[in-house]
């Protein structure tokens, strides 16, 4: 049987129709989950097993921990990774999938073979997201596996960012305020980390604050039957210290090119996957300002909006919902931020309104989806506040690191030429001192004749 494809009175409505008729034969996609339609099961009773957060980055997984330990749950970090996460990682794993889900694998499998826990004590904490990283199926692969492998009484926690990341079940109310005032706390140590850390005269005391001031925050966010005001407080006053014990450290004055980094959220932050480019980075002279894991919740909560938007529900129920949470977040960042203004007045965070303002042109918000948009915008943000050069840090075969390489070229063009690297990583090992050197000359090269000088 012959399909017609030449065109009739030069209007090409035989054309159309054949290729209507081939696209009509063709299996219909899935529909994409939506926050009322995700497949993961948000209701599971952890309450007498304990809960296991990979690294991403330690210190942020520390302080979610303790929010888990607020409601009174067991929840606790994975240990550091080594070779044997590779090795268990890979065993399980056909090399399809990216280089973040072989670790928290690698991870996980190796609390149940190596420390033979408990499957029915022993929870694991595995967010997942709509759109189109794989990263959305890794919940369901991690769940197989285990079954697999004998160890159907894990239970797996997990919820998406079709929610807002909401989906914690009947303890949410009060779980996600402390969840949230838990990430601040570990951006703004990290972010004291960073700025510090290059400049220290004692090598190692930065880390050892930093270790020590994680202790002392994840204390206060643990604490149970605490209201919120009570919560804040003692935050607050926690905060104050870390401040206190980290402008003490003593420090050199020295003139370090300012290296912003973007990329795949797991792989920027783990310094496990990412060969501890930071320090390579550090020890060669830079100093790094990092993303940290705020942005990508207020990403989380722009998309909830974009949603709204698009499916016109403004000033209905679940706009009202994602307004009011917003207006809370904002509450919560500008208090836990307020005693820093003085530290960090020369290194202003772009909120990600103005993330999505600048990726627009090249990756809109509309159109791409996740840390490609972030990524890209987050770039031209650190370009506006004076970094001298742009790392990204994404995962060997990343899509979002593929398509952001393809449009950083035109980015660099389109701002004063700054020099933007994608580091790529996937397990195997790299020559990262010779090509963070090659990297920082050219970041030198340009602080030199920059035109950008910073906010």
């Amino acid at each position: 049987m012959s399909t017609e494809t030449t065109t009739k009175d030069g209007n090409g409505k035989a054309t159309r129709k054949a290729a209507e008729t081939a696209l009509a034969a063709l299996p219909k996609p899935a529909a994409a989950h939506g926050a009322e339609t995700s497949p993961v099961k948000t209701d599971i009773d952890i309450r007498d097993r304990t809960l296991w957060l990979c690294r991403m980055p330690y210190g942020g997984s520390r302080m979610l921990a303790a929010a888990f330990c607020s409601i009174g749950l067991d929840a606790r970090v994975t240990p550091d990774e080594d070779a044997r996460t590779l090795e268990l990682g890979g065993k399980y794993t056909s090399g399809d999938e990216c280089y973040p889900q072989r670790i928290v694998l690698g991870d996980y499998m190796k609390l149940l073979e190596d420390r033979k826990l408990d499957p029915a004590k022993t929870a694991f904490l595995l967010p997942t997201a709509n759109g189109p990283c794989r990263f959305g199926q890794y919940i369901a692969l991690l769940r197989r596996i285990l079954d697999d492998q004998g160890y159907d009484d894990v239970a797996i926690l997990s919820f998406t960012s079709a929610d807002g990341y909401a989906g914690i079940g009947d303890q949410a109310t009060a779980m996600i305020r402390t969840a949230w005032r838990a990430v601040l706390i570990q951006d703004i140590l990290l972010k004291l980390l960073l700025m510090t850390r290059p400049y220290e005269v004692h090598p190692g005391r930065t880390d050892k604050v930093y270790l020590e001031s994680l202790d002392l925050m994840a204390g206060i966010v643990a604490r149970q039957d605490l209201t919120s005001k009570e919560r804040l407080a003692a935050i607050k006053t926690g905060l104050r210290k870390v401040k206190e014990e980290f402008l003490a450290i003593p420090v050199r004055q020295e003139d370090r090119p300012l290296i912003g980094v973007v990329g795949e959220i797991f792989c920027r932050l783990n310094t496990f996957s990412n060969n501890e480019l930071i320090r390579h980075i550090e020890a060669q002279g830079g100093e790094c300002w990092l993303a940290g894991v705020g942005e990508w919740v207020w990403y989380t909560n722009a998309e909830a909006f974009r949603r709204h938007r698009e499916e016109r529900k403004r000033f209905t129920k679940p706009w009202l919902t994602t307004f009011v949470t917003s207006r809370i977040m904002r509450s919560d960042e500008e208090a836990l931020y307020e005693d820093f203004r003085d530290v960090f007045g020369h290194r202003p965070e772009a909120h990600v309104d103005e993330v999505l303002e600048c990726a627009g042109p090249y990756l809109p918000q509309w159109g791409a989806m996740g840390e490609m948009v972030l990524s890209t915008g987050g770039a031209i943000a650190l370009y506006r506040r004076g970094a001298d050069g742009i790392v990204d840090i994404s995962p060997f075969t990343c899509m979002n690191g593929i398509v952001t390489e393809a449009v950083y070229p035109r980015v660099s063009r389109d701002h004063d030429h700054i020099p933007i690297r994608v580091f790529y990583f996937d397990g195997t090992q790299i020559d990262l001192e010779r090509d963070v050197g090659i990297f920082l000359e050219l970041a030198k090269t340009y602080k030199r004749r920059k035109k950008m000088t910073g906010a």
